[in-house]
């Protein structure tokens, strides 16, 4: 086992220094005909580390990068590829590039490249703003479908401008990096709760309402959309993301981004990676059908020309089809591991703890060639993102992070 790894775990953990220190709970669970380690205690928390704010990219159903970040310190170097076949917003591959290392990065929804790829190559502050002011926005420009329940008219038009403008120069092979950027900010800021967003007030910008939700809430709130500056917002978010970069930290990125690879495939099917190439995956796939994570992006997926019906994201059902697809993504996981490679699996609980999947994971990965080291549970105050999927973890008031941890 990774001495380094079950040093951290074992010993005491403070996650604030105004807590005390917590013993770290060990228990002995027997799975089939072998015992595995249970690590229990708050390894990671917000406080404990503050995440940089490039990661402020609104996704549903995304972890903390303390998380991969606890991982990728203890089962890499710098240098080695760390890899993420659920990537999501990218957390897992931002924080892993933040540490100098290569990264490769997959997910079925088109999405993920769109809002991960771009903050590899972080642009000037300035030069970003000049570039903005070389876009040209029509005002007279309306969309295809009614939208006026999310955006003031000029707002609007703003918006439709900048879409045809990047999807004629994706169509041409002409985005550069500027492009990307900002199709990558406008994507994060079309619906939210706050002045910050394009919109008018709406739910969590993790999740896009329907239209016909979208006029109820109106109607509750007394509210109608007030003008955006489009342009103004763009610098303004871009601003806040590049906040914490160091110059270090922008070369290390630009230095991943040069050799990383971003796929959009099913995660059980990924030719594109080599045999025995991969020194640790941290993921956590889709929790059966708790998300749902293409109706929930359907305006940004109009933005970018995509059709969200065309995103074909598996959504289990039931623990057996779940089980079926995780088996063979960690197939596919040993077939690109290197020898001595680990595999992060983070998983939750469901239907209020009475389905614990990590106890599912451990037998499919065994079962696919993995040696299994232990099981991680990072307990933590009640997030407000858990309280909006209905996720209760544990005891009221807390919930978990479940991270089995296999070697190849």
């Amino acid at each position: 086992m990774n001495k380094e790894l079950i040093k951290s775990l074992a010993h005491f953990h403070l996650a604030d220094s105004k807590q005390k220190a917590i013993r770290t709970k060990l228990e002995s669970v027997k799975f089939q005909n072998f015992k595995i380690q249970k690590y229990t205690n708050e390894f990671w928390t917000s406080k404990q580390r503050q995440a940089n704010a490039l990661h402020e990219i609104s996704y549903r159903a995304c972890y903390k990068p303390q998380l991969p970040r606890f991982f990728i310190e203890r089962l890499t170097q710098k240098g080695d590829r760390v890899y993420d076949p659920f990537s999501g917003r990218g957390t897992t591959v931002i924080e892993a590039g933040l540490l100098e290392r290569q990264i490769i990065g997959n997910d079925v929804n088109p999405l993920s490249k769109i809002l991960t790829k771009p903050r590899f190559m972080v642009p000037d502050l300035d030069e970003l703003a000049c570039y903005l002011d070389t876009i040209g926005m029509n005002e007279v420009e309306t969309a295809e479908l009614d939208l006026s329940m999310f955006f003031h008219p000029k707002t609007e038009s703003e918006l439709i401008s900048l879409k045809n403008y990047i999807l004629k120069r994706e169509s041409q092979n002409t985005l550069n990096h500027f492009d990307h950027w900002i199709r990558m900010v406008a994507s994060n800021r079309l619906t939210g709760h706050s002045k910050g967003f394009f919109s008018v007030y709406t739910l969590p910008p993790n999740q896009a309402v329907s239209a016909s939700r979208q006029i109820q809430l109106n109607e509750k709130q007394k509210q109608k959309p007030k003008y955006r500056d489009v342009k103004k917002l763009i610098l303004k978010k871009s601003k806040s993301l590049m906040k914490d970069l160091t110059f270090s930290q922008r070369q290390s990125l630009r230095k991943a981004g040069e050799t990383a690879i971003f796929l959009t495939r099913d995660a059980r099917e990924t030719k594109q990676i080599k045999d025995t190439s991969i020194h640790l995956t941290v993921t956590s796939p889709p929790f059966l059908d708790i998300v749902q994570y293409a109706s929930d992006n359907w305006l940004r997926c109009w933005f970018n020309g995509i059709d969200e019906k065309s995103v074909k994201i598996s959504m289990a059902k039931t623990v057996e089809q779940w089980s079926e697809i995780m088996f063979d993504v960690l197939k596919e996981l040993y077939r690109i591991t290197v020898k001595g490679g680990y595999v992060a699996f983070e998983v939750g609980e469901i239907k209020n703890g009475k389905i614990k999947l990590d106890e599912i994971v451990v037998p499919l990965g065994v079962r696919a060639g993995f040696d299994i080291e232990c099981i991680v549970i990072n307990e933590q105050n009640f997030t407000k993102t858990s309280n909006i999927w209905g996720v209760k973890n544990n005891t009221k008031g807390t919930n978990s992070n479940r991270i089995v941890i296999f070697k190849k």
